[in-house]
């Protein structure tokens, strides 16, 4: 467009310039206080980070991704913040600040040189930002180091940085701030594992160091130049060391209700936290495989002694020549068969990373094992404890998932173990555990399955055998020591002894009550195990191989198991020992006597016999089963019902009674420090109560104040504000100097009606401003801890000798209400400055309105 100029010579009009937008650092504080808080929020940020430890298995990696992610993400929110960047710009700038420097920071093992970007890198990074959250709950931990799962540390410390650092330095208020951080807090306890890292101390560090800076902004804010904040404090204009000493007593006051807060948390932390009810995403979003969806391996016992004994099922190498091989543990029982109980037992997840299983505790070193699969086939996996890492290679080169039971030390391979498969294993075998010290120890706390239709024979012999042992240990190994010396081995194979196939209920039945205890490893263990649930002992079945001593082969560095390697076991969870074994089998040399053939007598032809006529049912009773009785008890008993409803409502309650501790002792304090102004003292010292119980309002409601000042000029300060209180407050001031200055000592109906109007302008304050405002001055310390330090000084100037800077009431000077002093002409006494003032008398502005939180 163009425009006529003073000589008819068209003119172009000069473009409009757009003005930038300032930069959100140059509101006037020092670049150090920015520094400061990046630097607050890169340590609290790193402390959510480490939530995610338990699920890496404590790797650095995951460190690296996570914090690496936070320091890029501040140095975004640091740019969008100086430039004044708009929403579509930050998250461009993130996304492509998320590719770039995420190949070194969480995919460095897919990386070149473990930075350079790859396509694999990147591809692992775009496909991360939806897949790897599923990944890492369905992978068992440690999960890996892998990009499919680093991507979740990083990104989302990277998202919660950059939103942090938004908020911080683009927001008047910082309270919003704190929204990411505890984001990422949670997000690191959600996809963790239910061991948790360090929770009360990351808690604790957590929320002292948020409060703290949340303190030290607010003080920042308050300081900023501006007409509202210049005329909120009047009474410390021109006045910096008032200033300063009202805001180190906030701070000091402050930090102590922090540091309460924080001791009580730690202290109280162990009582109201339980370790087993944590529960995480990972325990949810999948199920875990059921361990009841597969054939317990115990029903296979008989095969590997009747039909496997000659074939070699596997050969390890490295093996030790006590070393055993285990396929399952198995804890629950139904009355036909034992096997693996999910929840009691640990559950079966994927592997994540085949060079970290975790596993776990204890072990005389680490044992390289190497595996090769031969006629063996099953889905347990040949292992052994403790597995810490397991590289399994098929025999047509495809990949199955893996699953591992830490708990119990079992692995999986849903599609079974196939022939000429290959794996190895990093292995911690147990420590050697004399029996002396499991003479000392109590059994372990771990929880153990119900087991079910067990014989009822099974408590008569635990109770005949150890029902009178003392010790723990004397228990289990009285039970062991039975079935070693009174038991005979038979497999019923080969012209021995007749000894049947199973462990069901009825087998175990019969193999207790025969004239001869005949059986082999699979009765044994089953009924020493039984036996032991049934005392109280922590016992399960293991079932695996481990060569005979008196092969040719054993002790050589590669062993052939067979068939006939087969075993089957009981092992005993002792506190501070772990899951010892025990060997309840006899010896195979302790075969049962043969039948007295005097008593056997000829077999008689077999004739076919007819069928007995059918019979009825016997009917049994309503309501006679156990869960019936069971049902009917509870049914009769609602009081256990209740007790139990109101027992988990007072654990519920146990942190909001611990919160609300500091908030109860500053409301008695109060109710204390009024019923004393009220009824302690002479007339004239219950009327200055009164004054000083406006003035202890006015403080908790965020006033500052100014010792020397009159009461009439307290009173028009109060009614700047408090607007509401005008009439009430005026007079108050002049009814409190009337009386105090008057001669004589007030009435007690003078007292009361007082009073009186100080409730009226106690009741004028608090409609004055708002309902938060109310509330958080009932319960605020401020007044408490003003009044506190005003009489610690004056004590402190009594002592020494010296006058207090605010003179004494009249009433404190054995009740002399007169001043010494004459007033000056035309001066009532009542506006003489410093010759009546209370210790705790205290003079208040107009609170300072709060800010909103608007942009920069």
């Amino acid at each position: 467009m163009s425009i006529p100029s003073s000589n008819g010579q068209p003119v172009k009009k000069a473009k409009q310039v757009k003005q930038l937008k300032p930069s959100a650092f140059s509101s006037g504080r020092p670049r150090w206080h920015y520094w400061l808080d990046a630097g607050v929020l890169f340590v609290l940020l790193g402390i959510a980070v480490l939530g995610f430890a338990p699920s890496f298995g404590g790797d650095p990696a995951y460190l690296i991704a996570g914090l690496g992610g936070i320091a890029v993400g501040l140095l975004i929110a640091a740019a969008g913040a100086h430039w004044r960047l708009g929403l579509v710009l930050m998250v461009a700038l993130s996304f492509v600040t998320y590719m770039l420097l995420g190949s070194a920071l969480a995919a460095p093992h897919e990386s070149l040189l473990s930075f350079i970007p790859t396509g694999s890198s990147l591809r692992g990074l775009l496909l991360g930002i939806v897949f790897s959250w599923k990944q890492l709950l369905t992978i068992a931990a440690p999960v890996g180091v892998s990009v499919e799962v680093l991507v979740v540390p990083y990104l989302s410390a990277l998202f919660t940085s950059v939103v942090a650092g938004t908020l911080a330095w683009r927001l008047r208020r910082p309270y919003w701030t704190m929204l990411p951080v505890l984001a990422l807090f949670i997000t690191s306890i959600a996809f963790g594992t239910s061991e948790a890292f360090f929770p009360v101390i990351r808690g604790a560090l957590l929320g002292i160091g948020g409060i703290a800076w949340l303190a030290y902004r607010r003080e920042l804010a308050q300081r900023e130049p501006g007409a509202q904040r210049a005329a909120a404090r009047p009474a410390e204009a021109g006045k910096p060391l008032a200033a300063t000493a009202n805001r180190n007593r906030r701070l000091v006051a402050g930090a102590a209700v922090v540091l309460l807060a924080g001791g009580v948390t730690v202290a109280a932390a162990p009582l109201i936290s339980q370790a087993d009810d944590r529960q995480v995403l990972r325990d949810a979003v999948i199920p875990p495989l059921d361990p009841h969806d597969l054939p317990s391996p115990l029903t296979d016992f008989r095969r590997y002694i009747d039909q496997d004994k000659e074939k070699v099922l596997f050969s390890v190498t490295g093996l030790p020549q006590d070393g055993r091989v285990r396929l399952a543990a198995l804890d629950d029982y139904d009355g036909i068969v034992f096997n693996v109980d999910g929840p009691s037992s640990g559950s079966f997840a994927p592997i994540g990373d085949p060079k970290a299983l975790g596993g776990n505790a204890g072990g005389e070193g680490t044992s390289q094992l190497s595996f090769e699969i031969q006629d063996y086939s099953g889905v347990y996996i040949p292992d052994a404890r403790v597995a810490r890492s397991l590289q399994y290679e098929q025999a047509d080169g495809a990949e199955s998932p893996l699953y591992l039971n830490t708990e119990s030390d079992t692995a999986v391979k849903l599609d079974g173990v196939k022939t000429g498969d290959k794996y190895n294993v990093s292995v911690a075998f147990p420590n050697r555990v004399d029996p002396k010290d499991l003479a000392k120890a109590n059994f372990g706390g771990v929880t153990m399955p119900k087991l079910e239709n067990v014989p009822q024979l099974i408590g008569t012999k635990a109770n005949d055998i150890a029902g009178d042992k003392a010790t723990p240990f004397a228990k289990i190994e009285a039970l062991v020591n039975y079935f070693r010396q009174a038991g005979k081995y038979s497999t019923g194979a080969g012209g021995s002894v007749q000894s049947l196939s199973g462990h069901g209920a009825a087998r175990i039945n019969k193999f207790l009550s025969g004239k001869q205890i005949v059986g082999n490893d699979e009765q044994y263990a089953v009924a020493t195990a039984l036996m032991a649930n049934y005392l109280g002992i922590p016992a399960r079945v293991v079932m695996g191989f481990y060569p005979d001593p008196k092969d040719a082969d054993y002790g050589a560095s590669t062993v052939e198991i067979k068939g006939s390697d087969v075993h089957a076991w009981v092992e005993v969870n002792f506190d501070g020992y772990g899951w010892v074994p025990f060997d309840p089998t006899p010896d195979k040399d302790h075969v049962p006597n043969p039948p007295d053939p005097q008593n056997a007598s000829s077999p008689k032809p077999q004739v076919l016999q007819p069928p007995p006529p059918p019979q009825e049912q016997a009917e049994l009773p309503p309501d006679s089963s156990p869960d019936a009785l069971d049902n009917d008890k509870k049914k009769q008993d609602p009081w256990a019902l209740l007790g139990q409803i109101l027992l988990i409502i007072a654990y519920a309650l146990i942190p909001l009674v611990i919160l609300a501790i500091p908030f109860v002792l500053i409301a008695l304090l109060k109710r204390r420090r009024r019923k004393k102004r009220l009824s302690q003292g002479d007339p004239a010292q219950r009327v200055g109560g009164g004054w000083n119980e406006m003035l202890s309002l006015a403080t908790d409601l965020g006033a500052a104040v100014n010792p020397k000042q009159t009461r009439r000029e307290t009173a028009n300060t109060l009614v700047e504000a408090f607007p509401g209180s005008q009439s009430s407050t005026t007079a108050l001031a002049q009814r409190a100097d009337s009386v105090i200055f008057g001669a004589g000592q007030p009435s007690e109906q003078e007292v009361q009606s007082f009073w009186g109007i100080v409730d009226d302008s106690l009741k004028d304050m608090n409609q004055s401003v708002g309902r938060w405002h109310r509330l958080r001055a009932k319960f605020s310390p401020r007044s408490l801890l003003s009044e506190a330090g005003v009489a610690l000084a004056i004590r402190s100037k009594s002592s020494t000798g010296k006058p207090s800077p605010v003179g004494p009431s009249p009433v404190a000077q054995g009740g002399t209400k007169k001043p010494e002093q004459q007033p000056e002409a035309g001066e009532p006494p009542s506006q003489q400055p410093g010759n009546y003032a209370e210790p705790d008398e205290q003079t208040v502005a107009r609170p300072r309105p709060e800010d909103p939180g608007t942009q920069r």
